[in-house]
This record gives C-alpha cells, sequence and structure tokens, in this order.
C-alpha cells in the first residue's frame, strides 16, 4: 500500500507544542511541504519545524474533511489523549 491509496487525516506538533490538524493524500510529501515548502499552511510556517504525532486513514476525501474538523473540535486535552492512545508521542 502506498500513501496515495487513500486520505489520511493527521496531526503535528509544531516547534511551539501546539497541535495542527490536517489531511492529505500524500502524507510524507505534505509533511515535508509543512517544514519547508511554500504550501505550508499559514499556521505552521511561523511555527517550524512539525512532527507528525498522530495519523489515521479515511476511505476519500469527503470522511477526511469531516473527521478532521471532529478533531479540531476537541479540546487540546482530548487530542493529546488522541494521540497518546495511538502510540504517538506527545
Amino acid at each position: 500500500m502506498t500513501y496515495n491509496d487513500h486520505w489520511y487525516v493527521y496531526i503535528v506538533r509544531c516547534s511551539d507544542n501546539t497541535l495542527y490538524t490536517g489531511i492529505a493524500r500524500d502524507l510524507p510529501q505534505r509533511i515535508s511541504e509543512h517544514n519547508e515548502g511554500k504550501r505550508a499552511a499559514r499556521y505552521t510556517r511561523a511555527r517550524r519545524p512539525v512532527t507528525l504525532v498522530y495519523q489515521e486513514t479515511a476511505a476519500d476525501r469527503s470522511s477526511a474533511q469531516r473527521r478532521e474538523y471532529q478533531i479540531k473540535q476537541l479540546p487540546p486535552t482530548q487530542k493529546r489523549r488522541l494521540i497518546r492512545q495511538s502510540g504517538g508521542d506527545i
């Protein structure tokens, strides 16, 4: 399976220890863009470098966007719990 087979919902930890949630088809490339590219999200551009701490797959873009919205609505403590439960480093 390659990264392009699915959509991914991800959370990165920024250099200031804040969390950013997004979606992508090619997750390694998207993380690279956050850290190096001009296509970085405005939020992460000022908080580089970012580290991937959580990811999950979604069947399609619509599902990924819905899940992204759900995660963004969580308070930071619940986001951190989600990351820990997945084995991520927070």
